[in-house]
Protein backbone atom coordinates (compact mmCIF):
# COMPACT_ATOMS: atom_id res chain seq x y z
CA UNK A 1 0.00 0.00 0.00
CA UNK A 2 2.76 2.41 0.93
CA UNK A 3 4.68 1.56 -2.22
CA UNK A 4 1.67 2.33 -4.41
CA UNK A 5 0.98 5.66 -2.72
CA UNK A 6 4.69 6.54 -2.84
CA UNK A 7 4.81 5.77 -6.58
CA UNK A 8 1.77 7.98 -7.19
CA UNK A 9 3.39 10.69 -5.05
CA UNK A 10 6.57 10.63 -7.13
CA UNK A 11 4.63 10.74 -10.40
CA UNK A 12 2.66 13.73 -9.11
CA UNK A 13 5.88 15.50 -8.08
CA UNK A 14 7.38 15.07 -11.55
CA UNK A 15 4.12 16.14 -13.22
CA UNK A 16 3.93 19.23 -11.01
CA UNK A 17 7.48 20.21 -11.93
CA UNK A 18 6.76 19.75 -15.64
CA UNK A 19 3.50 21.71 -15.59
CA UNK A 20 5.11 24.60 -13.72
CA UNK A 21 8.03 24.64 -16.17
CA UNK A 22 5.69 24.77 -19.18
CA UNK A 23 3.74 27.77 -17.90
CA UNK A 24 4.57 31.10 -19.45
CA UNK A 25 6.16 33.49 -17.04
CA UNK A 26 6.85 37.17 -17.44
CA UNK A 27 10.19 36.28 -18.97
CA UNK A 28 8.80 34.03 -21.69
CA UNK A 29 8.45 30.54 -20.22
CA UNK A 30 9.60 27.29 -21.73
CA UNK A 31 6.74 25.87 -23.69
CA UNK A 32 3.98 28.26 -24.66
CA UNK A 33 5.52 31.56 -25.66
CA UNK A 34 6.88 32.62 -29.01
CA UNK A 35 3.93 32.77 -31.39
CA UNK A 36 1.48 35.63 -31.55
CA UNK A 37 -1.41 33.35 -32.54
CA UNK A 38 -1.41 31.74 -29.12
CA UNK A 39 0.46 28.81 -27.73
CA UNK A 40 0.28 25.15 -28.58
CA UNK A 41 0.04 25.68 -32.35
CA UNK A 42 -3.25 27.57 -32.38
CA UNK A 43 -5.14 24.85 -30.46
CA UNK A 44 -5.84 27.18 -27.55
CA UNK A 45 -5.51 30.90 -27.25
CA UNK A 46 -2.83 32.24 -24.93
CA UNK A 47 -5.33 33.05 -22.22
CA UNK A 48 -7.10 29.67 -22.46
CA UNK A 49 -3.79 27.79 -22.31
CA UNK A 50 -2.72 29.77 -19.25
CA UNK A 51 -6.07 29.12 -17.59
CA UNK A 52 -5.84 25.39 -18.36
CA UNK A 53 -2.28 25.15 -17.00
CA UNK A 54 -3.23 27.09 -13.87
CA UNK A 55 -6.12 24.73 -13.16
CA UNK A 56 -3.93 21.70 -13.90
CA UNK A 57 -1.26 22.98 -11.54
CA UNK A 58 -3.84 23.44 -8.78
CA UNK A 59 -5.29 19.96 -9.28
CA UNK A 60 -1.88 18.27 -9.28
CA UNK A 61 -0.81 20.28 -6.21
CA UNK A 62 -3.98 19.23 -4.34
CA UNK A 63 -3.37 15.58 -5.23
CA UNK A 64 0.27 15.93 -4.14
CA UNK A 65 -0.82 17.30 -0.75
CA UNK A 66 -3.37 14.49 -0.37
CA UNK A 67 -0.76 11.81 -1.05
CA UNK A 68 1.58 13.55 1.41
CA UNK A 69 -1.06 13.32 4.13
CA UNK A 70 -1.82 9.69 3.27
CA UNK A 71 1.88 8.80 3.47
CA UNK A 72 2.17 10.52 6.86
CA UNK A 73 -0.85 8.61 8.19
CA UNK A 74 0.48 5.30 6.85
CA UNK A 75 3.89 5.95 8.41
CA UNK A 76 2.26 6.63 11.79
CA UNK A 77 0.31 3.35 11.82
CA UNK A 78 3.46 1.26 12.21
CA UNK A 79 4.39 2.69 15.60
CA UNK A 80 4.02 0.34 18.52
CA UNK A 81 3.05 3.02 21.02
CA UNK A 82 0.58 5.78 20.31
CA UNK A 83 2.05 8.29 22.68
CA UNK A 84 4.35 11.17 22.20
CA UNK A 85 8.04 11.12 22.96
CA UNK A 86 7.35 14.00 25.34
CA UNK A 87 5.11 11.77 27.49
CA UNK A 88 8.05 9.63 28.58
CA UNK A 89 9.72 10.31 31.90
CA UNK A 90 13.28 11.47 31.59
CA UNK A 91 15.87 8.95 32.71
CA UNK A 92 17.32 9.78 36.07
CA UNK A 93 20.98 10.52 35.96
CA UNK A 94 23.45 10.82 38.77
CA UNK A 95 24.84 14.23 39.43
CA UNK A 96 28.35 12.91 39.86
CA UNK A 97 30.77 14.03 37.19
CA UNK A 98 32.18 11.20 35.17
CA UNK A 99 35.94 11.06 35.15
CA UNK A 100 37.40 9.56 32.01
CA UNK A 101 39.83 6.71 32.49
CA UNK A 102 43.46 7.19 31.62
CA UNK A 103 44.57 5.85 28.27
CA UNK A 104 46.50 2.62 28.38
CA UNK A 105 49.96 2.61 26.90
CA UNK A 106 51.19 -0.26 24.78
CA UNK A 107 53.83 -2.46 26.39
CA UNK A 108 57.44 -1.44 25.84
CA UNK A 109 59.38 -3.59 23.41
CA UNK A 110 62.11 -5.70 24.90
CA UNK A 111 65.24 -3.89 23.97
CA UNK A 112 68.69 -5.18 23.25
CA UNK A 113 70.59 -2.63 25.28
CA UNK A 114 68.85 -2.94 28.64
Amino acid sequence: MVAVVLSIHLILAIALILVVMVQQSEGGGLGIGGSSSGGMGGFLSGRAAANLLTRTTGAIAAAFMATSLILAILADQGRSSKRSILDEKPKETTNQPQVPSLPKLPPLPKGEGR
